[in-house]
């Protein structure tokens, strides 16, 4: 099994909704975002490039690839971060992190991984999020886990489950007849930096 997702570029309609859900659902400390949606447009967010009437606009959601073949995995000089066999996520372990951010550095998707430089302090008092997810600690890199407490009891991201424009799919990129598959085969798709041969788990169909 390895699992994955699709994001239809066509339906994205840049509502953050998927970024507000993931942080609240994985508990994220303040400034801490996993999922980021970015305007393919102009120099601003929600800008469009071009002169009207010739202009163009579409937003691209970013988060961690969980790539097949993670440049991140083969650095850390701890066993922290890994690549889950069960589900093909490639999950952190706050427990064995040892601060040194090598994962950061070998990753070649700029932004998609965390660190936090001090105790992770929250906007209230008490965690808002899934009781299953790890507390965060200092001094440990952090990022997307495909909300693994989820999948890992057959359900899906929380990011999918809140688009409001229906925009994202997950399922099992080995099983032919999973939506996610029979969506890749079907589009037109492009992948983040497909030339740094770490085979993304993220597709974005256009």
């Amino acid at each position: 099994m390895r699992y994955g997702m699709a994001i239809d570029t066509d339906s994205c309609i840049g509502c953050n909704t998927c970024a507000v859900m993931c942080k609240h659902t994985n508990n994220l400390p303040n400034d801490i975002w996993w999922n980021r949606v970015f305007t393919d447009g102009g120099d601003f967010s929600d800008t469009a490039r071009g002169q009207y009437p010739n202009v163009e606009m579409s937003f691209l959601p970013v988060a961690c690839q969980h790539c097949e073949n993670p440049a991140c995995v083969k650095v850390c000089p701890v066993g922290a971060t890994y690549k889950d066999p069960e589900t093909g996520a490639v999950r952190q372990d706050y427990d064995k992190c040892i601060g040194c951010r090598m994962c950061m550095g070998a990753c070649p998707y700029t932004g998609v991984r965390s660190f936090n430089w001090d105790e992770p302090a929250y906007a209230i008092d008490f965690p808002i999020g899934d009781p299953a997810v790890p507390t965060h600690q200092k001094h440990t890199v952090e990022k997307c886990t495909m909300c693994y407490q989820r999948i890992s009891n057959g359900e899906s991201p929380a990011c999918i489950r809140v688009c409001p424009g229906q925009a994202r799919y997950f399922g099992d990129l080995d099983d032919p007849e999973s939506e996610v598959s029979k969506l890749i085969a079907s589009r037109e798709y492009k992948q983040l930096l497909p030339e740094e041969g770490t085979r993304p788990s993220v597709y974005y169909l256009v």
